[in-house]
C-alpha cells in the first residue's frame, strides 16, 4: 500500500501553484521581510497622523492635476512612498488618475483623433504586461529607488526642455506606448514616454490635451486591468480609494477654478524642485 502524503508535503506542493505565488508575492510586495517598521496610513496605531499626511498629499497632487493638467501620481510619488506601501500607492493612484482622465476627456472628447493614438494604443497594450509583473515581482526597496529613478528623469526632461523637434514613423508611436504600458504598470508613472511623443508630433495645443487624456484612459484602464489579474486590487486599495476621496475631489476642483489666478510657470518649477528632492531621497535610501 502506497505511502500517505504527509499533509506538510502536501502544503509545499501546494505552494507552488500560481496562486500561492500570487499570494506570496503580495505579502512581499507589503512587508518586504523586514522586521524594521514604517509608519504607514494604514496602520490602527498613529492612523490619524499617518492618514491627514497622505490626505494632504493626494490633496496637493490632486491640486496640481487640476491646475496644471499633468500627473497626479507624478507629485504624489514623491511623498506617499513614505506613509504606505508603495505597491498600495501605485494602485491607488492609477485609479484616480483614470477617474480624472475620463472626466476631462468628457471635456474635451470633440479635439480628439483617434488616428493619432493607434499607435500609441497599441504599444500600451503590448508593454503593460510587463509593468504589471514588475510591481507584483519586485522587493518594495527596488521599487522605491525605480518609482526615484522615473522621479529624476521627469526633472531633468521639464527643466532641460530635452525634447526632440520631430518623430516620424510608427516605431516611436509603438515604442512610446510600450515604454507608458511598462513604466506605468510597474511604478504607476505612465506619462514621460506619451508626453515626449505628443511634444513631438504636428498637434494643435488642445488636441495634446484631449489625446492625451483619451490615450491615458485607455492606458490606465490596461493597468487596471492588469493589476486586477495579478491580485493587486485588493480590499485595501479600495478602502484607500474610498477614505481619500474627499481630498482627491477637493484638490482637482480647486486646482481647475484656480487654473487663471496662478503663474503656473513658477508653479511647475516649485513642483518640480519637490519632486527632484524627493526623488534623490527614494533613490538613495529606497
Amino acid at each position: 500500500m502506497p505511502a500517505r502524503a504527509s499533509p506538510r508535503s502536501s502544503r509545499s506542493v501546494r505552494r507552488g501553484s500560481p496562486c500561492a505565488r500570487a499570494r506570496t508575492c503580495r505579502r512581499s510586495i507589503r512587508g518586504g521581510g523586514r522586521a524594521r517598521h514604517r509608519r504607514r496610513a494604514t496602520d490602527p496605531v498613529g492612523v490619524t497622523l499617518a492618514w491627514a499626511a497622505a490626505a494632504v498629499v493626494i490633496a496637493a497632487a490632486s491640486f496640481v492635476m487640476g491646475l496644471a493638467g499633468f500627473g497626479i501620481a507624478l507629485v504624489a510619488l514623491a511623498f506617499l512612498p513614505y506613509l504606505m506601501s508603495a505597491s498600495d500607492a501605485i494602485v491607488l493612484l492609477t485609479i484616480y488618475a483614470a477617474v480624472m482622465s475620463l472626466a476631462m476627456l468628457v471635456q474635451l472628447r470633440e479635439s480628439v483623433e483617434p488616428r493619432a493614438l493607434l499607435d500609441l494604443v497599441v504599444g500600451t497594450i503590448a508593454g503593460t504586461p510587463l509593468g504589471v509583473w514588475g510591481l507584483a515581482a519586485l522587493p518594495p526597496s527596488a521599487l522605491n529607488r525605480l518609482i526615484g529613478l522615473m522621479l529624476v528623469v521627469a526633472f531633468v526632461l521639464e527643466t532641460r526642455g530635452l525634447y526632440p523637434k520631430k518623430l516620424e514613423g510608427r516605431r516611436w508611436g509603438i515604442g512610446a506606448g510600450v515604454l507608458s504600458g511598462a513604466i506605468g504598470g510597474a511604478v504607476g508613472l505612465p506619462g514621460p514616454p506619451a508626453v515626449l511623443y505628443a511634444a513631438t508630433q504636428s498637434w494643435s495645443a488642445r488636441a495634446v490635451k484631449a489625446n492625451l487624456q483619451a490615450f491615458f484612459v485607455v492606458n490606465q484602464g490596461a493597468i487596471l486591468v492588469g493589476y486586477w489579474w495579478a491580485g493587486l486590487l485588493t480590499r485595501e486599495v479600495w478602502k484607500l480609494t474610498v477614505g481619500f476621496a474627499a481630498p482627491a475631489l477637493a484638490g482637482a476642483v480647486a486646482g481647475a477654478l484656480l487654473f487663471e489666478r496662478v503663474d503656473q510657470r513658477r508653479f511647475r518649477q516649485l513642483v518640480f524642485a519637490l519632486i527632484l528632492l524627493s526623488g534623490l531621497v527614494l533613490l538613495v535610501r529606497g
